[in-house]
């Protein structure tokens, strides 16, 4: 059940028989959300912590005038609220973007794994500021890329992502987001957006079909984005 976040925290170091058990008896009560049904609501108090077991998540803020913006996903493996362990209010809404099967981790017992078990909760303080570094790359593709490089960019990382939980198929990966959802990620119209996905088809580096995006030519994609997996933290080595 819990694979996905041992593979998600190994990429990074080991994980011990002892601290995969200690996870696992974090965890309490499974849940399912709808697809636009929020995970984690704007405002809310939290008393414990959320891990996407399977599905496709989003962060997101709303403006006065009802325009979202989405500023990160989350993948299966991923805890989309672990630093609610110490900031207690959430100030951003977090929103199903598929169906998503998800476990909670309750904070009393998180609290109880940074008393005894040091090296897991490094691993897990490590997760946190690996979701700070993706914050810094979009908010670099956001004001700095061109479109199609931004969207390259977004591309490149998900399949890195996803690679390490186990969730692609060859140079396949399953995207279930729509074109409007997309626009809420690069900050474009619709229209604009769908003109952004037809020049990156156009390029011949990816086809996209149904949901699943292929990867025709890895090296070329990585050159359009200038992609350098670095802040993903990726180096598996003592912590």
């Amino acid at each position: 059940m819990l694979e996905s976040l041992f593979l998600n925290l190994g990429q990074h170091d080991s994980l011990s028989d002892e601290e995969k058990a200690l996870l696992g008896g974090l965890m309490s009560a499974e849940r399912d959300f709808a697809v636009g049904q929020d995970i984690v609501s704007s405002g809310s108090r939290l008393t414990h912590s959320t891990l996407i077991l399977d599905g496709l998540a989003a962060r997101y803020k709303v403006l006065a005038d009802g325009g979202r913006q989405i500023t990160s996903l989350h993948l299966p493996g991923d805890f989309v609220d672990l630093y609610a362990f110490l900031l207690k209010t959430m100030d951003h809404g977090i929103t199903a973007l598929s169906p998503c099967h998800v476990i909670i981790a309750d904070h009393s017992k998180l609290r109880s794994i940074t008393e005894k078990a040091p090296h897991l909760t490094r691993l897990l303080w490590l997760d946190t500021l690996v979701d700070g570094a993706i914050h810094r790359e979009w908010i670099v593709a956001m004001g700095r890329r061109s479109k199609v490089s931004h969207l390259a960019h977004l591309l490149c990382e998900l399949f890195v992502r996803l690679q390490v939980v186990r969730r692609t198929n060859g140079m396949s990966f399953h995207l279930p987001v729509s074109q409007a959802e997309l626009a809420d990620v690069l900050g474009l119209s619709v229209v604009h957006m769908n003109r952004v996905i037809s020049a990156l088809r156009n390029s011949g580096v990816i086809s996209w079909a149904n949901h699943t995006v292929t990867i025709l030519d890895w090296h070329k994609l990585q050159d359009i984005a200038e992609f350098d997996p670095t802040y993903l933290s990726m180096a598996r080595e003592p912590r």
